[in-house]
């Protein structure tokens, strides 16, 4: 029996997604996404000392300096169902951050907040 719990990594995992984003795998079909829902949901995702909402501002700022419009866009369309983010703050954290990212990468930023923010549902 693995020390890491994977049910609460899939908990954890849907609760982060809003259940917007599929399992990757069930139980036992790939080792590598077991040990990720164990261990980067079940154990870091599922830790409090940071909220959920700080864990994902981090995580942005990594992906922005990155470059990598996919897992951005899974990040800035869950901080807005999940409320952490408003469309406001998504213009916001795309100024900020284009100053330590770099303009190429801060203008792609900008265009996935704007692409999240134009699908999202209108309030």
């Amino acid at each position: 029996m693995s020390r890491y719990d994977r049910k609460k990594g899939v908990e954890v995992f849907n609760e982060v997604y809003c259940g917007k984003v599929p399992l990757p795998a069930e139980e036992g079909q790939s080792p590598f996404l077991d040990y990720m829902l164990e261990t980067l949901f079940g154990t870091l995702w599922a830790d409090e000392t940071l909220s959920i909402r700080d864990r994902r501002l981090l995580l942005i700022g990594a992906i922005a300096a990155q470059g990598d419009p996919t897992t951005l866009t899974i990040q800035l369309r869950s901080a807005l169902l999940r409320g952490e983010l408003t469309p406001a703050q998504l213009d916001a954290v795309a100024v900020f951050l284009t100053q330590y990212v770099g303009y190429p990468k801060g203008s792609q930023l900008f265009t996935v907040c704007n692409s999240v923010k134009a699908e999202a549902p209108q309030k």
